[in-house]
């Protein structure tokens, strides 16, 4: 079968009833399965770092948030690349490539994971591959955005991105259960550390392992299918044509919203684990990261399909505004709250329900963000794929900048504040901009 379709008009009424709709819902079904994947294992090795210390491996706190940074590093590069693929070689030769690439680090991480004397450097390079799943979002969004007609983008885009972005959930929610029995090779034995005293007071089996190596099945199933289901929309242009987006200011501006949204949304879900076990590990009866990790993800995740329908109704300006808001009220609340900087695990419950609050409203600004720049750049559907790619390829180096400020905050100040303070004040910045360009009365573009 012909990989690209002849005729492709969905604000055509009668061709959308009698064609297109069918082949637009199909397509949304298959890329936003895949897209779960995609996220799941990009996020896969935020889950098992803190798992690496239990059962041997000798990495620091430092190299332990390098190796949770690294997809982010690789996620956000190549979404750069994946923002120029979808007019030059189509959805379904895409979706189906980068279905099937990801079973490199998903065998690669399972195996290494198997020999506890595998080096430092070559977690970091399967961490780096991890990027592959983070990739695909940049190609698979703007494909989306073009098979569907305007009044329905917002909708469409917020539940492939939502579902989507519950691959974060999944990666942390389905590795403590995944490890409990035996699948793939043989067993680690972790131990428990009472951290006062520094003594073993109990450990059990669990198959680390099995937190990489379960995608593979999947990640086979619906590479196959993607090529059997998925045609491309005949929307082409060359590499030197797509650049004109970058004479836009609007594209930077754009760029700048969704670092807020969707780069808080990633990286806080990438730094969250990490956070729960270095603010709250070193109390009495510490807290499981992974048993709260993966909250964070899933609430933001179901926020965006949620305010998807509402940014069709509302439109995405003035939900991004309010998002902007309210994660400057929450990061201000934690900071003078002293959640940052606990005394107690007492503390742990207002830190968590407070990091969830951001999840939430990242989620409804991801929502918002991709509900406005079709309409920013309605002028040009071609373009406005491009700004979604690109705002997402930069907003996918969250986990990246996260992870890594946070370290430097650390091991600088021996605080995380910092880190905080300055994220506070970028997320004003952010909030003023789309105020002033898209919210007010006779802004420049209203969305």
């Amino acid at each position: 079968m012909a990989t690209w379709l002849e005729k492709w008009t969905p604000e055509d009424a009668d061709f959308w009833e009698t064609t297109g709709s069918k082949i637009a819902w199909r397509t949304l079904i298959v890329t936003t399965i895949t897209l779960t994947l995609s996220f799941a294992t990009w996020f896969m090795m935020s889950a098992i770092v803190v798992k690496l210390p239990g059962i041997g491996f000798k990495f620091s706190t430092s190299q332990l948030f390098w190796l949770a940074a690294m997809p982010g590093l690789a996620g956000g590069t190549l979404r750069i690349i994946h923002t120029f693929l979808l007019p030059i070689f189509g959805t379904r030769k895409i979706v189906t490539v980068a279905t099937f690439l990801k079973l490199i680090p998903c065998i690669g991480i399972g195996l290494a994971i198997m020999n506890p004397e595998t080096p430092f450097w070559l977690f970091m390079v399967l961490a780096f591959s991890a990027g592959f799943g983070g990739g695909d979002f940049s190609s698979y969004m703007p494909s989306t955005s073009v098979f569907f007609p305007k009044r329905l983008q917002g909708t469409a885009l917020g539940i492939q991105a939502g579902i989507g972005n519950f691959g974060v959930s999944l990666a942390q929610f389905a590795t403590p259960l995944i490890i409990t029995f035996a699948m793939i090779g043989g067993s680690q034995t972790i131990q428990s550390i009472d951290p006062n005293t520094k003594v073993v007071t109990g450990s059990s089996s669990i198959w680390l392992q099995n937190a990489a190596f379960w995608y593979v099945p999947l990640l086979i199933i619906f590479g196959i299918l993607a090529w059997m289901l998925l045609r491309s929309v005949p929307i082409k242009a060359t590499f030197t044509e797509q650049l004109d987006i970058f004479k836009d200011k609007h594209t930077w501006f754009c760029t700048i919203t969704y670092l807020m949204t969707f780069g808080g949304f990633s990286g806080l879900a990438a730094a969250f684990p990490l956070l729960i076990k270095t603010l709250y590990g070193g109390f009495p009866n510490p807290p499981d990261p992974l048993k709260y990790a993966f909250f964070g993800p899933l609430i933001g995740s179901a926020s965006r399909v949620l305010f998807g329908f509402v940014a069709d109704k509302v439109g995405g300006a003035i939900l991004t505004t309010i998002c902007g808001i309210a994660l400057v009220a929450g990061t201000i609340a934690m900071i003078a709250l002293g959640l940052f900087t606990p005394t107690s695990v007492d503390q742990f419950g207002m830190f968590v329900t407070l990091m969830l609050t951001l999840f939430f409203f990242t989620g409804m600004g991801n929502a918002a963000t991709f509900r406005q720049y079709p309409i920013i750049f309605g002028h040009n559907p071609r373009q406005a794929a491009g700004v979604i790619g690109w705002t997402a390829a930069i907003a996918a180096y969250g986990p990246f900048i996260f992870s890594m400020l946070i370290s430097t905050a650390l091991s600088t100040t021996g605080s995380v504040n910092p880190f905080f303070i300055g994220l506070t004040v970028f997320f004003i910045f952010a909030t003023f901009i789309n105020w002033w360009f898209y919210t007010r009365r006779n802004c420049e573009r209203p969305s």
